[in-house]
């Protein structure tokens, strides 16, 4: 069965949304509404300082809230929905605390935390926090999920890495599973082999179903160079757009018009970069519910099991709201 996840408002107003779109009680209302329209989870993003292009765009800063505190809050208001990042951003935490903060909301919730980890989208974040800080993203996430692996597991936990170094800490409690699962996200081949080698599921962004397919076939056969077997409830939570509306056309104009439409250009050079920034229809949840349940269908044989973090073509809470409810009873409920 597909799972369904709403990308919910953390660090989106001037990326995926307007500024503004969510004050807190809205934020926080949208993941209360997912759980009573029967989505699957709710995935924050992570961000810490305002983009240069989202400067430019809008006279007045957005308003980023801490996924971790977010979702704790959540925990609280919900009863059902996994509480998921998407992503969390490694380089921005030490391990250590990234160890006790998730570990601490699993226990709050009930084991109903999921961790998506990444190198982070905008370099020039992590700039502006450590300016001049010498980091290989890549290697550092490596590093610190081994860590997170150690930290959960042992008693006493130490390691030592190039980028990433603790000694002797004895972080309790401990998860609910004695781990959270740990998703890696991105569609770069980094991505792709730490989800194969360390993580419990893979994450990537916008791919066509044959896209999916290629990168679970990658992600096994470097599972299987390593020497590891994937667990059978290895998750694939592909994050996309969605626009669900009576016709196809209007549909697609509904999304060109949007804000996440602006967000998937900006990305063209990072995050997408190997993408045809035209082909949005098989990249995205575009149609009428009847167009959507057949994509679904050709990301389910691709292998997704969760369409993750969706992020509808709304550009105001209410209207989210709305397309939430329409997604529900045509998609959700005959999935």
């Amino acid at each position: 069965m597909m799972r369904f996840g709403l990308g919910v408002p953390t660090g989106t107003e001037g990326l995926m949304y307007p500024v503004p779109y969510a004050d807190p009680a809205d934020a926080v209302r949208l993941a209360v509404a997912a759980e009573e329209f029967g989505f699957d989870s709710v995935w924050g993003n992570d961000h810490v300082s305002t983009q240069a292009y989202v400067r430019a765009e809008f006279a007045d800063p957005p308003r980023y809230y801490d996924p971790m505190l977010y979702l704790s809050y959540v925990a609280a208001k919900t009863t059902r929905i996994r509480l998921a990042t998407c992503i969390l951003v490694l380089p921005f935490r030490n391990p250590v605390l990234v160890a006790k903060m998730a570990a601490t909301l699993d226990q709050l919730s009930g084991g109903r935390f999921v961790l998506g980890v990444g190198i982070g989208a905008y370099r020039e974040e992590l700039s502006a926090m450590e300016p001049g800080r010498p980091i290989n993203r890549g290697e550092h996430a490596r590093e610190a999920i081994e860590g997170l692996h150690l930290l959960w597991g042992e008693r006493r936990a130490s390691y030592a890495g190039r980028w990433v170094t603790f000694r002797d800490v004895e972080s309790y409690p401990k998860p609910v599973r004695g781990r959270v699962p740990i998703l890696s996200g991105g569609n770069a081949p980094g991505s792709k082999e730490r989800a194969a080698v360390l993580g419990d599921g893979w994450m990537p962004a916008c791919l066509t179903a044959d896209e999916v397919g290629a990168g679970v076939a990658q992600i096994r056969a470097a599972a299987a160079k390593a020497g590891r077997e994937l667990p059978a409830d290895f998750e694939v939570a592909l994050q996309v757009g969605v626009s669900v509306a009576p016709t196809r056309e209007e549909a697609l104009r509904r999304f060109e018009r949007s804000q996440v439409y602006k967000h998937l250009q900006s990305l063209s050079k990072t995050t997408l970069k190997d993408q045809d920034p035209t082909d949005i229809l098989n990249r995205n949840l575009i149609g009428t519910p009847d167009d959507i349940l057949e994509q679904v269908d050709r990301y389910r044989q691709a292998g997704v099991n969760t369409l993750a973090g969706l992020l509808f073509a709304a550009n105001t809470v209410p209207e989210t709201l709305e397309q939430m409810d329409e997604f529900a009873t045509g998609v959700i409920k005959n999935a």
